[in-house]
């Protein structure tokens, strides 16, 4: 059996405008059914055609559930998520948005693909798995695509994320999203006071808040009675991923320009989300000049 996978309150972002993830992981296999669609809408593709992808495609053939449709890259869809941040759906549609006019995407429809329409016959384009993706993940892979791109080829699920997941999970071993991380935090590394923290959250839990809750200072002494209390501001809440970076949330483009001048494992905790087990080392050495720009 085929396992679908995955390339990590209610959010919503519309896609009127708007590569592969960091980490991937299994869901498990599905129960192959046979399909029963009655699409008519050529937009609408039961099997994936072109050969010239990165990737595999998800087999529609392993549930009836999921369906395979074409839209403009500007699809009109408000995507949602819950606490988890994961598991994006579709939360509503414009009227006059192209998955509206559509006919064939329903509200709630769980994202479970994205393939990029090639603009030439010999382009080779990603397979982008979303199955569980974390929603800030998805957004950035829309916004990633090549602006050549005009045209989207998507899979969904129509269902709950519950459903989803039973869909994923099979006759076997359920493979589920840890709803609980474990966080190990060291802090003052190579000292003589260094000391390890073990603690638990839940996943998707902010960094910053996750320690400063347990006591843990992750600000620089300069500023550390002026800290900007997690408005990501001050950036001063400099932080090591020194284990399971890839099980957080990838890093936004004013994060990356903010700490252009230290290893890549580092973060500022305030925009920083944990969705596996992580080590996070506090008061890592810092340049000088990142306190002068």
């Amino acid at each position: 059996m085929m396992p679908l996978k995955r390339m990590g309150l209610a959010v919503v972002v519309t896609l009127g405008w708007l590569s592969q993830p960091s980490h991937a992981f299994q869901l498990g296999a599905m129960h192959p059914r046979r399909a029963t669609h009655s699409r008519s809408s050529p937009s609408f593709m039961a099997a994936y055609e072109n050969e010239n992808v990165d990737g595999e495609p998800v087999d529609l053939s392993l549930d009836d559930r999921l369906y395979r449709v074409r839209l403009d890259r500007f699809p009109g869809i408000d995507w949602g998520t819950d606490l988890s941040f994961s598991f994006v759906y579709v939360r509503g549609m414009e009227p006059a948005g192209a998955a509206s006019l559509s006919g064939l995407v329903d509200k709630g429809d769980q994202l479970c693909e994205i393939i990029p329409v090639p603009t030439r016959e010999d382009e080779t384009v990603p397979v982008i798995g979303m199955i569980g993706a974390p929603f800030d993940f998805v957004m950035s892979s829309f916004a990633e695509l090549d602006r050549r791109v005009q045209a989207i080829d998507f899979v969904f699920f129509r269902g709950t994320k519950d459903e989803l997941k039973e869909a994923c999970a099979g006759d076997g071993g359920v493979t589920k999203d840890p709803e609980t991380i474990a966080v190990t935090v060291v802090q003052n590394k190579g000292a003589k006071d260094e000391r390890t923290v073990q603690l638990t959250a839940p996943a998707g839990v902010n960094v910053r808040q996750l320690l400063v809750d347990n006591g843990i200072n992750v600000y620089q002494s300069v500023t550390r009675w002026t800290n900007c209390k997690g408005k990501q501001l001050c950036g001063t809440c400099i932080v090591n991923i020194a284990e399971g970076a890839n099980g957080t949330n990838r890093k936004s483009m004013d994060e990356e320009s903010t700490l252009r001048e230290n290893p890549e494992g580092y973060r500022i905790s305030c925009v920083t989300f944990a969705y596996g087990d992580i080590t996070v080392e506090t008061f890592p050495p810092i340049n000088p000049a990142q306190w002068t720009r």
